[in-house]
């Protein structure tokens, strides 16, 4: 066989993903405050965007309703879109339309009035008068210092000693914690590193467990419980007997045996049970929590007279617009000089316009597949989760003529506020069980009728995962024990022995 090198010529198709396609997709996953940043960052590089302010964002709403041109447009159903999505938005105009002046010159650069000039003719008392009443002071929002778990120890071990070597230990012992508040490391370890007695570093140890929060430094959980215990002045207590003798049994509930071995009443150990209940399991997380995360919905499904309308939250994603004088007066300035400086301006032009369409059509799409998870879950909407719907992505793609991919970018870290709440756009999609009259239920209806079936139990007599599943087929609804069971530990249920109470 001959081998020999050739150029051949062959057509193929192939989907290249282009930076300006990249970005599009980018931009249609972002959250809302994710976008507010992006956009923000963009007016900032490119010198021909800026921003609409918010009073020409009310002229020009004012002026489209006037004109008629800002009604909302039904679509399929009960959703629909409000002016805020349907009508163009202010940023559509291209460069190349005039921009038109307005009475207070708001837009016409030559036919601005000049305020600071018209003050000065002869009425500084008055402009001195108006300044000193609407004269506000500012302060920069500085975020409150916080003490970090290990600082906050360490100050609580300098109290108690000076001793130089036990502050040396101790501060390793503290390093060693996690975030749960527990000891990670071997005792003879750090005996072994600083040359000292295994009996020298226990008692570091024992200073650190008496500190705030109680159980902090304990080695396991079962330690950890019975500190807390020792804090509140409990250490001699059944419940820290229960800990400290029987805690295998305690795991499992087997409040009959424990009854047996400590010659009490299962009501009594039942409420011991209790009062260990009470105890924190992960006490240094109560130090080390972080800010708690707000969400912000990206999407508001309201009703009004009975008809659900879908719009979008982003009054503070900035509205965006070419700048018409900008773009002109750089235009002017090169027309005669560098070309490449026109190739910049040029290449920033179309930068602009082409996110400027992109964010519409970002707005568009979503409120899109929104208004078709509204009809698809009208009943949920109306009665609540047990008539969630099954419903998957290629179900929404079909309908409004888009590929699964988009509608999984849209429906992907995003929230949306509804009349029953703030649920995120995934929420809305599950898998489906069959009933017997041949109709299909969602997973998460499912789910929702066997956490309800389980809060109407009685305690001293909880359901079997049997007992469940044969109450849900006589309501018609085809499911196994295996699938009870596996839907109930989703729950964070307990199993039947473990929820009886005597």
């Amino acid at each position: 066989m001959e081998m020999k090198i050739g150029l051949h010529l062959r057509q193929k198709q192939q989907l290249v993903m282009t930076p300006k396609l990249q970005q599009a997709l980018k931009l249609l996953q972002m959250p809302a405050i994710e976008l507010q940043q992006m956009l923000k960052q963009e007016i900032m590089e490119n010198p021909l965007l800026e921003e609409v302010e918010e009073y020409e964002e009310i002229v020009e709403e004012t002026e489209q309703h006037a004109d008629g041109s800002g009604e909302g447009s039904e679509g399929d159903g009960d959703a629909v879109a409000p002016a805020e999505v349907a009508a163009p938005a202010p940023e559509e105009r291209t460069a190349e339309e005039p921009i038109e002046a307005k009475p207070d010159g708001g837009e016409a650069g030559d036919e601005r009035v000049d305020w600071d000039e018209y003050f000065n003719d002869g009425f500084d008392i008055g402009r001195a008068g108006a300044e000193e009443e609407h004269k506000e002071e500012f302060f920069e929002k500085v975020p409150v210092a916080k003490r970090s778990f290990t600082d906050q120890l360490m100050g609580q071990l300098r109290i108690v000693t000076d001793d130089p070597r036990m502050l040396v230990i101790g501060d390793y012992l503290i390093g060693s914690l996690d975030e749960s508040g527990y000891l990670t490391c071997d005792l003879e370890e750090v005996a072994h590193t600083f040359g000292v007695g295994v009996e020298e570093v226990d008692k570091v140890l024992e200073l650190i467990q008496a500190f705030d929060p109680p159980g902090v430094g304990a080695r396991n959980l079962q330690e950890c419980l019975l500190l807390q215990l020792k804090y509140r002045g409990q250490g001699d207590s059944i419940a820290a007997a229960i800990i400290r003798d029987h805690f295998d049994e305690f795991k499992q509930k087997k409040y009959v045996d424990i009854a047996r071995k400590l010659r009490i009443s299962v009501q009594d150990v039942q409420d011991q049970c209790k009062l260990i209940s009470t105890l924190d399991p992960k006490p240094g997380l109560e130090v080390v929590a972080e800010d708690p995360k707000y969400v912000i919905p990206d999407l508001i499904v309201d009703t009004i007279d009975g008809k659900y309308i879908v719009y979008l939250n982003d009054r503070n994603i900035p509205r965006l617009r070419v700048s018409q004088h900008y773009h002109d007066e750089l235009m002017r300035e090169v027309r005669d000089g560098d070309s490449e400086a026109r190739e910049f301006i040029n290449a920033r032009l179309k930068s602009a316009k082409w996110l400027i369409q992109t964010i519409e059509q970002r707005r568009r799409t979503m409120v899109k597949v929104m208004e078709c998870i509204v009809r698809k879950q009208r009943e949920f909407f109306d009665k609540g989760t047990a008539f969630l719907k099954p419903l998957t992505l290629q179900q929404v793609a079909s309908e409004i003529n888009m590929h699964e991919s988009t509608v999984s970018r849209v429906t992907t870290n995003k929230y949306v506020q509804t009349p029953r709440g703030v649920f995120e756009l995934k929420f809305f999609f599950s898998s489906s069980l069959g009933t017997q009259d041949g109709g299909e239920v969602s997973a998460k209806s499912a789910k929702d009728k066997i956490r309800r079936i389980i809060e109407a139990e009685t305690d001293r007599t909880p359901l079997s995962d049997q007992k469940i599943a044969d109450m849900l087929k006589k309501d018609g609804l085809n499911i196994a024990r295996r699938t009870v069971a596996k839907y109930r530990e989703q729950l964070n249920i307990l199993p039947a022995r473990m929820r009886k109470q005597y």
